[in-house]
């Protein structure tokens, strides 16, 4: 099985890959095609040099890599504004697709503390919904996963025919071997944790109604298909 994970920044990509990373049955894929998307786009990210030089930036050449099966599954966190125009989908063909979303007030909080400029392409609502439209997939929000992590990678487990294990609910602190190069810039919080952490509170102020308004009905479209676990 190859699951192909979709998202944009601050959506518990990295803490869901690090549940799929702590079973024994999978590898996991850091954001393949990030240093590709830097080279292709010239966007100015923090790290950007050390994210060029860790990652092959030859699209078709990362897309090779991805179309491989897993032994026995792989699971690839991926950013969708990280498929910028022209890069190749077809070895998205096959993959079980699963997409996380969260709330944009909390996305621009939470990526307004790690980057000072906040553009709508950044934050990736729209480039997420078009990757739904092509590729379908299961959509999770994380709100629901961080208020019952049990129930809702159970639901997922079960939705794609997987065996479910307690080892998802759990992973060492400190990160993990497949991190990228990136990881001290974005992965401080998710580096101390051992664990999915709780109900998030009250949405955040945020003074960006450009943002919001941009954001919010991507947003609403894809939480009208999200999974539901059995409670």
């Amino acid at each position: 099985m190859r699951i192909v994970t979709w998202s944009g920044p601050r959506n518990l990509s990295t803490a869901m890959m690090y549940a799929f990373g702590n079973r024994p049955d999978f590898t996991v894929m850091d954001e393949p095609f990030y240093a590709a998307y830097l080279a292709a786009t010239g966007s100015d990210h923090p790290m950007r040099d050390a994210i060029l030089d860790s990652q092959p930036i030859d699209p078709a050449e990362v897309a090779r890599v991805c179309a491989r099966d897993g032994d026995p599954h792989v699971y690839q966190k991926h950013m969708a504004h990280h498929m910028a125009a022209g890069m190749p989908l077809d070895w998205a063909e096959g993959a079980v697709h699963v997409h996380l979303i969260r709330h944009p007030a909390r996305v621009i909080a939470s990526y307004g503390e790690k980057r000072d400029e906040i553009t709508e392409d950044g934050i990736a609502f729209a480039a997420q919904a078009t990757l739904y439209d092509r590729l379908g997939g299961i959509v999770i929000d994380t709100a629901d996963l961080r208020d019952d992590p049990q129930a809702m990678l159970r639901a997922l487990c079960d939705e794609i025919g997987l065996p479910w294990t307690e080892a998802m609910l759990s992973w060492p602190a400190g990160g993990h071997r497949a991190d990228g190069v990136w990881a001290p810039h974005w992965y401080g919080a998710v580096h101390r944790s051992t664990g999915f952490a709780g109900p998030e509170g009250p949405l955040p102020d945020v003074d960006r109604d450009d943002l919001m308004a941009a954001a919010l009905p991507f947003y609403g479209a894809l939480r009208e298909r999200r999974l539901i676990a059995a409670r």
